[in-house]
């Protein structure tokens, strides 16, 4: 008895040499809330020096878990548990550690039940080196145990299940002054028989609230770690009804929305690029339209395939193209003799057939002219047989 207490003594000198902000320190931040405190009882003190240490949710592998309530050996005598709690930090459910302390401090105003209900603890006192416990908030055996008190606590907060401080649906309470000044003080954090019955709890698929949906199979055992002991007690109901969301996953920590705004960011280059790409579609294209002057042939060939059905009102169009020849004669000052190669072939396909109607007009006025000489033969003829015929005279 007494080796244990001077190896809890250096343990504790150990530990008051750190600072009490140090296990203040937020271990995780998550966008929903917790569920609420499951409805379970408190199993049987297992011995003197025993403190109640309630049952808390946590949270790790994008899901909360049951942390069991337990009574733990004070790691000092004269410290008493301050119990973790969650609390609203702007833009998500923050953690703060529980610790041991000369006084309890600030656990957000949450009513844990057996003399945590909110402000201080009311389940027992230190006196003389021993522990006292209020035999009205606690399940002790007095046969056992002798140092036991009863005092009626009447319970002056609002009682309800939720489980955490600030936020929506929140619990408001604020720090006392007295529990400021504990939060100043020297504190020993959980001790490892607390870190190991935590790190049981997270193990345990059963604990998850996803699975038993606020109501865990194992809510509290009589010592830590003692998951499959006979005096372990169930919860009895939970606190309300319990839906995880579906994508807890994504919203775990506020580290994982402002991901989605860069997905955002890289569409936008993503566009950006495709909107640079018509630029380099329109020089494509203007090439195509450089090709278009020989293509240009090419749809006029519908206006002379229309002058197949109608030859007659095309032939007037088709005297506009000899005012156009002018032009394609102006390719004599030869300044583009590379583009005449390219220019004929299509304009021998078009204006062989603009070009005989042309010479078919030029021939009948040439051969109008022709026949003008033609009947002056046939007069000068006569008048040559005429005169013959007057200078001989007809034979009497």
């Amino acid at each position: 008895m007494h080796i244990r207490f001077i190896r809890t003594l250096l343990f504790a000198l150990v530990m008051l040499c750190m600072s009490a902000a140090s296990f203040a320190q937020i271990g995780i931040s998550v966008s929903f809330a917790p569920p609420e405190l499951p409805v379970y009882e408190q199993p049987l003190c297992p011995g003197d020096g025993y403190l109640w240490t309630p049952g808390y949710w946590a949270y790790a592998d994008d899901d909360y878990y049951w942390v069991p309530g337990t009574w733990v050996m004070a790691p000092e005598v004269g410290l008493l548990w301050t119990p973790a709690y969650w609390g609203w930090g702007g833009n998500g459910y923050v953690f703060y550690d529980g610790y041991w302390g000369q006084h309890v401090g600030f656990y957000g105003g949450v009513s844990y039940g057996y003399g945590y209900y909110g402000e201080g603890y009311e389940g027992g006192r230190w006196d003389n080196g021993r522990f006292f416990y209020n035999r009205s908030v606690n399940n002790v055996n007095v046969t056992s145990i002798h140092n036991v008190y009863n005092t009626t606590v009447i319970n002056s907060t609002t009682v309800n299940r939720v489980s955490f401080n600030g936020g929506t649906g929140g619990i408001s309470a604020r720090p006392r002054p007295q529990e400021e000044a504990a939060a100043r003080e020297k504190h020993i954090p959980a001790v490892a028989v607390q870190t190991q019955h935590a790190q049981a709890a997270r193990t345990n698929p059963e604990q998850r609230a996803s699975v038993n949906h606020g109501k865990p199979a194992v809510a509290a055992t009589p010592k830590p770690g003692a998951f499959n002991d006979r005096a372990v007690v169930p919860a009895k109901a939970a606190g309300a009804p319990y839906t995880p969301p579906a994508n807890r996953g994504a919203v775990q920590p506020a580290a994982n929305t402002p991901a989605a705004h860069p997905a955002d960011k890289p569409a936008q280059p993503t566009t950006g690029p495709e909107t640079n790409r018509p630029p380099t579609t329109q020089p494509t294209t203007r090439p195509e339209t450089n090709r278009p002057p020989t293509a240009q042939p090419e749809t006029s060939r519908a206006p002379t395939a229309q002058p197949t059905t109608r030859p007659e009102t095309n032939r007037p169009e088709a005297s506009p193209p000899t005012p156009n020849r002018p032009p394609a004669a102006q390719p004599n000052n030869r300044p583009e003799p590379t583009q005449r190669p390219q220019t004929p072939p299509p304009s021998e396909r078009s204006q062989p057939q603009r070009t005989p109607p042309p010479a078919e007009t030029k021939r009948p006025a040439q051969e109008q002219q022709r026949p003008q000489p033609g009947a002056q033969k046939p007069a000068e003829k006569k008048q040559k047989d005429e005169q013959p015929k007057k200078d001989e005279k007809p034979p009497q």
